[in-house]
């Protein structure tokens, strides 16, 4: 397994940009399949963006579609995600998780993930 730790997270006005940023510990995270997940205050955990092991496919939530980029330094051991264009929808824990052994595709489905960081809060005030 590989061992997550967000960091980037904080306030900003709307309209404004933030880029998160996941550490990999462990396991070499080029072996892996990465996502960004978010909870926002009384809303389940909904997908945001994946990126496959080699970063050369991507999928994206309707909702971040166009003004959030997943990207990944597999030789940092670190996945990122730029976010333009900040709404106050945006307010949410954020969340990197690592697919599970052996998922090196791109995929969107939480349950394909099995490692998860602690999280890190975006708040985007109006």
């Amino acid at each position: 397994q590989v061992q997550l730790v967000e960091s980037g997270g904080g306030l900003v006005q709307a309209g404004g940009s933030l880029r998160v940023s996941c550490a990999a510990s462990g396991r070499t995270m080029s072996m892996y399949a990465m996502g960004w997940f978010r909870r926002a205050p009384g809303k389940e955990r909904e997908f945001v963006a994946a990126i496959n092991w080699s970063g050369g496919s991507t999928r994206y939530a309707d909702a971040v579609k166009g003004r959030f980029t997943i990207s990944r330094d597999n030789a940092r051991n670190t996945v990122y995600l730029q976010m333009n264009s900040l709404k106050p929808e945006d307010t949410a824990v954020y969340y990197c998780a690592a697919a599970r052994k052996g998922v090196l595709g791109v995929t969107t489905t939480a349950a394909d993930f099995g490692s998860w960081g602690q999280g890190t809060q975006v708040t985007v005030s109006s």
